[in-house]
C-alpha cells in the first residue's frame, strides 16, 4: 500500500515547515520545537479522573500522570513510558490518545515522565521506568487496581524501554500481564530492511534514529546489555505475553518484526499487527489519521482478552 493520503499530506506539511534535524540544532531548541506535538493528538476526551503526582525515583522524583477510566476498585492497569528517543517529549503529548486508550480499555494508565539522555544516558531512563513499575505493583491499592493485572507500554524509545522493563520483571520473577510495544526500537542494526527502504523521507529518518541511540547509550559499553538493547537477551522465555505494533513506512518496522519473532521463538504469545500506509508516530496522532483510534482500540480489545 502507498502511503495514506492524509499522511503524504501531514508529511509535506512538515517538510514546509523547514524545522532542523534532532542532531542539526542544540538540544534546548529541538525540544522547544515539540511543544506543539499536543495539537497533532488532538482534544482529549473526557475520562473520569486524571491524576498528577510525584513518586521517588532512583536519583530524582519523577512526574506520573494517571488516566482513571472508572470507579473500579480494582482495575487492571498499564504502566506507559513514552517516546521521543530517550530525548524528548513529554506527558502532554499522550493525553489525547492515553485518555481515549484508559476509555476503550477500563485500563487505569500510569504514564511516567523519565529523565531524558544526553543529560541523563542508560541506565538512568530505564532504571526510572523500572522503579515506576515498583511503585506502582506496591501502590496498587492506593491506586485501586488489581497488582495481578499489570501490563507495560510504551511507542517508540518507550516500546525500548517498555520491552526492557519486561525482561528485568521476568529476571526479578515479578509477573506482568502483557508488553505493549509500538514500533519499538530494540536493536543496533541500522542494515535491516526497513532502515534501508525508509530511511528518509517518512517523519522519523534512520540518522534521526543513529542520534537518538548515541545520546542514550554514549559509547559502546552497553551495546550488549538487554536493558539497553532488548534484542541482545540470551532467551526471552517466560516474559510478559506481547503486543507488538508497527507501521509500514517507519525505519523501526523491521525491529518490530525481528522482536516479535524472538519472542515467538522462546514460546511467548505474540501478537502482532503492521499498520499499512502508516509512519512512525501515527498511533498518537489522533488529529493527523483516523487509524490511530483503530490501533488504538485493536489494543484496547487484545489486553482486555488477555487480561480476562
Amino acid at each position: 500500500m502507498t502511503l495514506a493520503p492524509e499522511i503524504k499530506a501531514f508529511l509535506e506539511a512538515g517538510a514546509q515547515a523547514g524545522l532542523p534535524q534532532v542532531w542539526e540544532a542544540p538540544i534546548e531548541v529541538i525540544r522547544k520545537n515539540t511543544q506543539s506535538r499536543p495539537a497533532l493528538a488532538g482534544p482529549v476526551e473526557d475520562v473520569h479522573e486524571i491524576i498528577n503526582r510525584f513518586i521517588p525515583g532512583p536519583t530524582a522524583d519523577l512526574p506520573i500522570r494517571i488516566y482513571r477510566p472508572t470507579e473500579n476498585q480494582d482495575a487492571p492497569a498499564i504502566v506507559y513510558f513514552h517516546g521521543g528517543g530517550w530525548v524528548l517529549n513529554f506527558l502532554d503529548i499522550y493525553d489525547a490518545s492515553l485518555a481515549h486508550l484508559a476509555n476503550s480499555s477500563g485500563f487505569t494508565i500510569i504514564s511516567v515522565n523519565y529523565q531524558k539522555a544526553p543529560e541523563h544516558p542508560f541506565p538512568v531512563p530505564f532504571d526510572d521506568c523500572y522503579a515506576t513499575l515498583l511503585w506502582v505493583i506496591n501502590n496498587a491499592k492506593e491506586l485501586k487496581i488489581n497488582p495481578q493485572a499489570i501490563g507495560v507500554a510504551g511507542d517508540s524509545a518507550g516500546g525500548n524501554l517498555a520491552s526492557a522493563v519486561a525482561l528485568k520483571a521476568r529476571d526479578n520473577q515479578i509477573k506482568l500481564s502483557f508488553q505493549i510495544l509500538i514500533y519499538p526500537c530494540n536493536g543496533l542494526d541500522f542494515q535491516t530492511e526497513s532502515y534501508l527502504n525508509n530511511a528518509t523521507g517518512y517523519g522519523l529518518s534512520t540518522q534521526a534514529m543513529q542520534w537518538f541511540w548515541n545520546q542514550y547509550l554514549q559509547g559502546d559499553q552497553h551495546n550488549k546489555n538487554p536493558y539497553a538493547v532488548p534484542m541482545t537477551a540470551k532467551n526471552f522465555a517466560d516474559v510478559a505475553p506481547a503486543i507488538v505494533i508497527t507501521a509500514q513506512y517507519d525505519p523501526l518496522l523491521s525491529d518490530g518484526q525481528r522482536y516479535a519473532e524472538l519472542l515467538e521463538g522462546d514460546g511467548v504469545k505474540v501478537i502482532y499487527r503492521e499498520y499499512e500506509g502508516m509512519i512512525h508516530g501515527f498511533f498518537t496522532n489522533l488529529a493527523v489519521t483516523p487509524t490511530a483510534r483503530e490501533a488504538l482500540d485493536f489494543v484496547a480489545t487484545q489486553i482486555k482478552q488477555i487480561t480476562e
